[in-house]
């Protein structure tokens, strides 16, 4: 009999150990259920070796080591924050980029190196673009972006609210900002952003405080609500609420016929493969076997909406295409055949703007691709792992 008590109280002492032992899995994982055999970040890398390393050559190599590192930031001072949190940055041993340019070097030289820089073997389609030299860039020092030393990978800290609710500034790569800097918005400029969400060039574009009148358009109602939550984090409720901003969620492809022949500038920033996302990460990822089709349908996307932002400048307005990718058939080949089908089909003539003064300006700060024959780009390097970016930016004329 007291054996069996013993045995009993046993029982009793093991099954209440069960609650603090970890069970282990009696099952084992099943591959063809619950993981890809090639995730899509491997698909992605598959992609870029075979395409990047054809289009960048001895670049590549570099380009991927960079891409699969921690990427740098940049912390995008907002003007509408009441704390001085320039000086606490440069406290940290960061520095604005954008006041720390290379002056040094003359117009006639820019000019020369831009001639000098382009490639000698452009196809048919591009060599009769003609390239309008941009004169001494009037960047908007209201616009601040710093950053840490070349070879520094200090992270930022997570800006903190200021007696109002708003954020000092905002992080992102800092090599985002250049399409926004290269869009040389003025006094009084009415600009649309036809693809603005998550919103950080949109609040570049606020920083600058001279727009006459700002149009955010983002297609996706789920990344135009993210966006309205960066603004409301970002800029004053009044302002929000004023006639100066509009936030709508239409089609961009289509704008051309909301409205055609309006705006000054045109910020078109389309949606790309988005290639350092694309390597790191396989939630959302484009590479991703369902989203085979999406992806291949980017160019034509890409190509309608910077259709669309052309026909919606008016003659003399400025259009700023831009990609995060190193793709030259999402970047270069879609500027061309732009150009092209505006001409065609809409009788509309366009200049492409030489960028060089602002590589020259910026030199300190990104490593960008050389002998590019349509734009620039910023090509992610270890020391300064920035990008990518690209930029091309188109004058209109008629």
């Amino acid at each position: 009999m007291a054996l069996f008590m013993d045995t009993g109280l046993l029982l009793r002492k093991v099954n209440n150990l069960r609650c603090f032992t970890p069970r282990r899995n009696r099952v084992k994982e099943k591959w063809a259920a619950t993981r890809a055999k090639y995730p899509p970040t491997t698909l992605a890398l598959q992609h870029f070796d075979a395409a990047y390393g054809i289009q960048l050559g001895h670049l590549w190599p570099s380009v991927r080591a960079a891409l699969l590192c921690e990427r740098k930031y940049g912390a995008l001072v907002n003007n509408f924050s009441d704390d001085d949190v320039l000086s606490d940055l440069q406290d940290q041993g960061c520095r604005d980029f954008i006041s720390d340019t290379d002056l040094e070097v003359h117009l006639e030289q820019i000019s020369a190196v831009g001639v000098e820089g382009e490639s000698s073997d452009l196809s048919t389609k591009t060599s009769d673009i003609s390239h309008q030299q941009l004169s001494p860039l009037q960047i908007s020092r209201n616009i601040k972006c710093l950053v840490f030393p070349r070879g520094d990978i200090t992270r930022f800290k997570p800006a903190k609210p200021d007696k109002f609710g708003l954020l000092g500034y905002y992080l992102m790569d800092a090599a985002s900002v250049l399409p926004c800097l290269a869009l040389d918005v003025q006094e009084g400029h009415n600009v649309l952003d036809l693809c603005a969400a998550p919103g950080g060039k949109t609040l570049t574009l606020l920083q600058t405080q001279c727009l006459g009148f700002l149009c955010v358009n983002d297609s996706s109602i789920s990344r135009t609500l993210r966006l309205k939550r960066v603004l409301h984090s970002y800029t004053p409720k009044p302002f929000l609420s004023g006639d100066n901003l509009r936030i709508t969620s239409f089609d961009g492809t289509k704008w051309g016929e909301i409205e055609r022949d309006t705006f000054d500038r045109v910020l078109v920033d389309v949606p790309c493969t988005t290639d350092r996302h694309s390597l790191v990460e396989d939630d959302n990822n484009i590479f991703s076997r369902s989203r085979t089709g999406e992806r291949r349908r980017l160019p034509q996307l890409q190509l309608e909406l910077l259709l669309a932002g052309i026909e919606a400048t008016h003659p003399g307005g400025e259009i700023l295409y831009s990609t995060c990718t190193l793709s030259q058939t999402q970047n270069q080949s879609v500027v061309e055949q732009a150009i092209h089908l505006a001409q065609e089909n809409h009788s509309i003539h366009l200049q492409v703007v030489d960028l060089k003064p602002l590589t020259h300006m910026f030199r300190k700060t990104f490593h960008f691709a050389p002998n590019l024959h349509l734009g620039e780009m910023v090509i992610p390097h270890l020391a300064a792992n920035f990008g990518p970016i690209y930029m091309c930016k188109l004058k209109r004329l008629t």
